[in-house]
């Protein structure tokens, strides 16, 4: 049985990278703008960070480069809110708020990468998920 360890200097930077996640969606939810926006760079520095550190197990970085995009749709549509044009109609039904939509599909589009196609052709890959 394989076992996948994490160093503890990414441990750490994982568990840092919770902490300023949270401190943005705080600001967001408290609507304290400069706290969300502020906190928007060291989250998403640290996925981007972790993604590339964990580039060598697929499982990984498909999972993490999903988490990447959903902090990008996450903070653009917070940005979208405090700055008051998340409801400014652009065509139809749709809004500058659902342009995070192509961050969100992106993500998905990974994790799709690596269930439907990757995964059944690598069956004897060392897996973490």
């Amino acid at each position: 049985m394989s076992q996948y360890v994490i160093p503890l200097k990414y441990r750490k930077m994982e568990n840092l990278h919770i902490v300023f996640w949270l401190f943005k969606d705080i600001g967001w939810c408290m609507i304290w703008k400069p706290l969300g926006i502020m906190m928007i760079i060291p989250t998403l520095v640290i996925s981007v960070v972790i993604a590339y550190r964990t580039r060598q197990l697929m499982s990984e970085l498909c999972h993490n480069l999903a988490i990447t995009f959903w902090i990008s749709a996450n903070s653009y549509w917070m940005i979208s809110e405090f700055m008051g044009f998340d409801h400014i109609t652009i065509s139809g039904w749709f809004t500058y708020k659902h342009l995070a939509l192509i961050p969100f599909l992106l993500g998905v589009l990974c994790l799709g990468f690596y269930y439907v196609i990757w995964q059944p052709r690598h069956p004897d890959e060392v897996e973490t998920m």
